[in-house]
């Protein structure tokens, strides 16, 4: 079969065209910007790449094709497909029918941390030799990719409540159909397609619908809107878990080893121990993370003993307190936070592994809920953790970051464009700290640009 994918070159459609060339078909694909590294790796395998969405890609014919959800009406590819009656499904229909039927579908769901539990699952998984299938939204350092089609039955993937397609306007992970179903949080995001929490709290219940009775939904019992959620009604066995003990927290953990940056902890089913967790990982959220991987691999039929083990030897994920280089002692990070309550986590995570040393936290408020000013209010308490913050304020952020700014008083600072941020930056730090660069984007290269002028500055004393 011939499947043409339009907007290949993002992570999810990457991963899709990997496993469908994986699965024997003929791959080939489009996208607006066609570039390293997603490009390189596609070629890799085979996979031919056109630049542009223009109506020609479809002649001759593919069998199918698969639409990315930045296709739009409008675009001269998307009218041509429509015009000409070629088959056609999204990217979590074209997986659910042609891949996920047949497998023991583990769905990962969540406001926050999805990549990171989506990933720590699939590396328990594999330790214990299961050769699991997966797509992640992110490279995992125990993998050379992010998505494999694997062996069966189980396949790992990262749930997104973002919506599915242009002709398809439920959260993507109605479509993956678990078996076993990880609901990590529950909070307002996505402004740009949901208008309210309350929206979001229904697709989640969509996915709770579709779990069976024989599957397993594992919660944080923390969340009191995945408490709404599940009250709604709920069909499926459920195991809680909680940094903390609560009345619904099956697992649990604290803290061990005289470390405050939960880079060890102890595992508790029940208030029992059964294992500490030694790992390179850090802060409070990673270590939920971590007891919601161990839940899932367990229906799945990993011992916790064998789950703990394989934890020590996860390696991380790119973007995720990614240390992206060191000069005269300065230390920057790359992270992936763009949440209010994600980058809180991120720097508390931070300030408990480096102590009193100076954090300076750098953010983009680059998401498309970010941009529409949603999270103005809880933007400065989130970074209130750091000693210095930087925020990036181009002319077309949308509203106006002053009031934020302000509101840190001594501590905050704003940059308009990156060369001047970057030198800024590599100016106010000194040894010993600690420059934590938060985006969802790539930031226009800032870390790279940061620690060159590090350099510049360290050449010049």
């Amino acid at each position: 079969m011939h499947v043409h994918i339009l907007g290949i070159c993002g992570t999810f459609m990457g991963g899709i065209a990997a496993i469908a060339r994986a699965a024997g078909h003929r791959v080939t694909g489009s996208d607006k910007n066609v570039y390293p590294p997603m490009s390189t790796q596609l070629e890799a395998m085979g996979i031919n790449i056109v630049q542009g969405f223009e109506a020609a890609q479809l002649d001759p014919a593919p069998d199918v094709v698969v639409v990315g959800n930045v296709m739009t009406r409008g675009q001269p590819v998307i009218e041509a497909l429509l015009e000409l009656g070629i088959p056609y499904a999204s990217g979590p229909e074209w997986l659910s029918r042609e891949v996920l039927k047949d497998r023991w579908v583990l769905a990962v769901a969540g406001t926050h941390g999805k990549t990171t539990t989506t990933s720590l699952l699939t590396w328990i998984l594999e330790k214990s030799g299961l050769a699991p299938g997966f797509l992640i939204g992110g490279v995992p350092s125990n993998f050379d990719t992010s998505a494999r089609l694997g062996n069966e039955p189980f396949f790992v993937i990262e749930a997104d409540e973002y919506d599915t397609a242009f002709f398809d306007k439920r959260a993507k992970f109605v479509h993956y159909r678990p078996r076993t179903a990880i609901l990590n949080n529950l909070e307002y995001d996505h402004a740009d397609i949901y208008p309210d929490v309350e929206s979001i709290e229904r697709q989640f219940h969509h996915l709770v619908r579709i779990v069976p009775g024989s599957g397993r939904i594992v919660w944080n019992a923390s969340d009191a809107r995945l408490e709404k959620t599940l009250e709604m009604g709920c069909w499926t066995p459920c195991e809680g878990f909680s940094r903390s003990a609560v009345p619904d927290a099956l697992w649990t953990a604290r803290p061990t080893g005289n470390t405050d940056d939960y880079s060890q902890f102890e595992v508790l089913e029940g208030g029992k121990p059964r294992g500490t967790v030694h790992w390179d990982m850090i802060g409070a959220h990673n270590m939920e993370n971590a007891l919601a991987a161990i839940a899932a691999a367990r229906h799945a039929g990993v011992t916790v003993e064998h789950a703990i083990e394989a934890l020590e030897s996860f390696k991380g994920i790119a973007r995720r307190m990614q240390l992206r280089g060191e000069v005269n002692g300065i230390r920057v990070y790359d992270d992936f936070a763009h949440h209010p309550t994600a980058i809180a986590t991120t720097v508390d995570g931070l300030r408990r592994r480096v102590g009193n040393a100076r954090i300076i936290a750098v953010l983009e408020p680059r998401s498309n809920t970010m941009k529409m000013g949603v999270h103005q209010k809880t933007l400065g308490p989130s970074l209130l953790g750091a000693d210095d913050v930087w925020l990036f304020t181009p002319p077309d952020l949308g509203w106006d970051a002053s009031p934020i700014v302000a509101s840190l008083g001594q501590k905050g600072h704003s940059g308009r464009d990156i060369p001047s941020l970057a030198a800024d930056l590599a100016k106010a730090a000194r040894p010993g700290d600690h420059i934590l660069i938060m985006s969802n984007g790539g930031f226009g290269g800032l870390h790279g640009k940061v620690l060159a002028e590090l350099e510049k500055k360290r050449a010049s004393q």
